[in-house]
């Protein structure tokens, strides 16, 4: 199937209280993830992953959080797409709208964006690098 939902975000006003709230509840695990000039980001394991930290049970997806920055910022689906402007453009011709221009993730990771679909709810992108794709491919 193309175009696969591969990641979840979780804002939080408070991300010790939600880390340990997800945690307690589901079992999940956590693992700090610095991006340079960036508040700290959790990586959120839901399931066993490879060495590539990709998960091992098919169509399960793993997730992160990080501080809430806007009050009106909800948790988000990320969509992986081949071309993140492709996307966009096809987004905007069916009544979509850019809420986040696309960006670098981190460097050799890739790119996000994010989008409003006519019924107002918010979803992402994601553009995998060559590098990436292969890797998570093995």
């Amino acid at each position: 199937m193309k175009n696969p939902v591969v990641h979840f975000e979780i804002p939080a006003d408070d991300v010790e209280r939600a880390k340990a709230f997800y945690q307690k509840t589901f079992g999940w695990g956590f693992n700090e993830y610095k991006m340079p000039g960036a508040d700290s980001y959790w990586l959120i394991q839901t399931v066993e992953v490879d060495k590539n930290m990709m998960p091992k049970e098919p169509g399960a997806i793993n997730g992160g959080m990080m501080k809430r920055h806007m009050p009106q910022q909800s948790f988000t689906n990320y969509i992986q797409v081949d071309s993140i402007d492709e996307m966009l453009k096809t987004i905007i011709a069916n009544g979509g709208t850019l809420i986040v221009p696309k960006q670098e993730i981190d460097k050799d990771m890739g790119w996000l964006a994010a989008f409003k679909d006519t019924e107002g709810n918010i979803m992402g992108l994601i553009e995998m690098t060559k590098e990436q794709k292969t890797k998570n491919k093995k």
